[in-house]
């Protein structure tokens, strides 16, 4: 059992907002925020099992920036 799982999340140009999680193979995207954080919950619940499921689900955010000399 997972006490806690924790999801990259990064800005997509094309999609909003991708988050991967560590050490799962769990992966979505959403427009917001808020959507994200339902697509994330929805993935975590076909992913476990309810007796394995995560007690806390951490988001960090990931934001690059690119800037030129």
């Amino acid at each position: 059992m997972h006490n806690e799982l924790i999801f990259l999340v990064e800005e997509d140009t094309e999609s909003g907002f991708v988050a991967k999680a560590l050490g799962e193979n769990i992966f979505t995207q959403a427009e917001t925020i808020a959507e994200l954080k339902i697509m994330i919950k929805d993935a975590i619940l076909c992913h476990f099992e309810t007796s394995k499921m995560p007690k806390i689900v951490r988001l960090h955010f990931v934001k690059e920036e690119v800037f030129a000399l």
